[in-house]
């Protein structure tokens, strides 16, 4: 019998990353009069990954007088700004709660930046622990990772539990590793080899009914 422990991956799984990016980066770009390939330099840049370093090049390459930590920092409000997390899936999380899970964050991402998420989505109201790659400069599906976010939700990974992402190979892939159960938001290209997951949808609050449906069995 799996411990309730469920893993969530924090964007595209529990929030859409790339609308939020699009928008901090429009604003981004107008106040500092940024021009528009610069805008689109950012995007390409940062379309998987941000990193301070990102900043740097960013200084470089357009001649900003900025000093990069305080690009960084006004990305990382605008960040925490623009990106939602709908009602349904707030409604789900505590659903789970109530039903005795113990919900964890695992996610590729700087620390400062995915907490800042969190606060702002109200998550971090719903979940018992984090594990951001950019702690630790190790990202999934490497299980030291996972190990981290079970033991900061008070568990242990070794009793178990599910991993829900949209990432074939670091969220399923890894979590198969870890030895978690999984389930897979089905989106981007599946890899030649990979394992199936568990479970296979198309929207988060369906891996939730999931796992609600799997606490009443």
């Amino acid at each position: 019998m799996y411990q309730r422990l469920a893993l969530f991956d924090l964007d595209g799984t529990l929030v859409d990353r790339q609308s939020a990016l699009s928008d901090a980066l429009t604003c981004l770009c107008r106040s500092h009069a940024l021009p528009l390939d610069a805008e689109q330099w950012l995007r390409t840049e940062l379309v998987d990954r941000a990193t301070i370093g990102a900043f740097d090049r960013l200084r470089e390459a357009f001649s900003l007088e900025a000093h990069a930590t305080d690009l960084w920092q006004e990305y990382v409000d605008l960040m925490a700004a623009a990106v939602t997390c709908r009602p349904e899936v707030l409604e789900g999380l505590a659903r789970l709660r109530t039903a005795a899970w113990t919900i964890g964050i695992i996610t590729n991402g700087a620390g400062d930046i995915q907490l800042a998420k969190l606060a702002g989505t109200g998550l971090a109201a719903l979940v018992d622990g984090v594990a951001a790659s950019g702690d630790l400069e190790i990202r999934k599906p490497d299980q030291r990772l996972f190990e981290l976010a079970a033991t900061r939700c008070g568990v242990s990974l070794a009793e178990g539990g599910w991993m829900i992402g949209d990432n074939p190979a670091g969220d399923i892939g890894g979590g198969h590793q870890a030895g978690l159960r999984t389930i897979w938001l089905r989106g981007r290209p599946w890899p030649d080899g990979l394992p199936a997951a568990n479970h296979v949808v198309d929207d988060v609050t369906d891996a939730i009914t999931i796992l609600l449906n799997e606490t009443s069995e």
